[in-house]
C-alpha cells in the first residue's frame, strides 16, 4: 500500500527506510485534514538518512522535479509532521535533479548545447535552495583559504533566524553529503 508514495527509476523495489517514508507519508494522506488533498497526487522518488554528526540524523526526501512545486506549497506543514513522526530528526525535501557531463551530445534530432539547469554548478546551486527552502538565500561569497580550501558562506534572510538557527549545522552537513563541499551560514541584518 505504501508503494504508491514512492516511485523509484526503473521500477526498482524501495529498501525498508524508504518504504518506512513512504507509508508516513501515506498515513498524513489518510489522517490528515488539511494535508489530505494536497498529498493524493504527491510521491517521492528515494529517502536517505544521512549522519549529521554529534550523534544527529536527517532525512532526506528526494521529489520528482515537476513535483518540486506542489511539495513547497505544503513543505513547512509536511515537515512538521514528519518530524513529529521521525523524533530527533530534521527533515529535508529536496527535488531530484540531473547532472549532464561537458561531453553531453544530443540525439540527431535536436541539436544544441546542454541547458545551463543541467551543468554541476547549477544543480549544486539549487540543490543548496532546496535545503534551506523556505528561508531565502541572499548572498553567497566564496572564502579561499590559504591551504587551498574552499569555504562557501551563505548569508540567509535576517527574518527567518528564529526558525532556521537550530538547523543550520544540519544544512551544512546534508550539504555536504549530497556535494563535497564545505558552506558555512550567516545570517543578514
Amino acid at each position: 500500500m505504501s508503494n504508491q508514495k514512492i516511485k523509484k527509476a526503473g521500477g526498482a523495489e524501495p529498501d525498508e527506510f524508504e518504504s518506512q517514508v513512504a507509508q508516513e507519508l501515506l498515513n498524513l494522506e489518510m489522517t490528515s485534514t488539511d494535508l489530505k488533498a494536497s498529498l493524493r497526487d504527491l510521491y517521492i522518488t528515494a529517502a536517505k538518512e544521512v549522519d549529521c554528526g554529534a550523534g544527529r540524523k536527517a532525512i532526506i526526501i528526494y521529489v520528482p522535479f515537476k513535483l518540486q512545486k506542489p511539495f513547497q506549497k505544503i513543505q513547512a506543514r509536511l515537515i512538521r509532521e514528519l518530524e513529529k513522526k521521525f523524533s530527533g530528526r530534521h527533515v529535508i525535501i529536496v527535488a531530484q535533479r540531473n547532472i549532464l557531463g561537458k561531453s553531453y551530445a544530443r540525439s540527431q534530432k535536436t541539436v544544441g548545447l546542454r541547458p545551463r539547469s543541467r551543468t554541476l554548478t547549477a544543480v549544486q546551486d539549487a540543490i543548496l535552495e532546496d535545503i534551506v527552502y523556505p528561508t531565502e538565500i541572499t548572498g553567497k561569497r566564496t572564502r579561499c583559504k590559504v591551504d587551498g580550501r574552499r569555504i562557501l558562506k551563505v548569508y540567509l534572510d535576517g527574518r527567518d533566524q528564529a526558525n532556521v538557527e537550530g538547523r543550520t549545522d544540519t544544512y551544512a552537513a546534508v550539504y555536504g553529503k549530497l556535494t563535497n563541499k564545505q558552506v558555512a551560514f550567516h545570517f543578514s541584518s
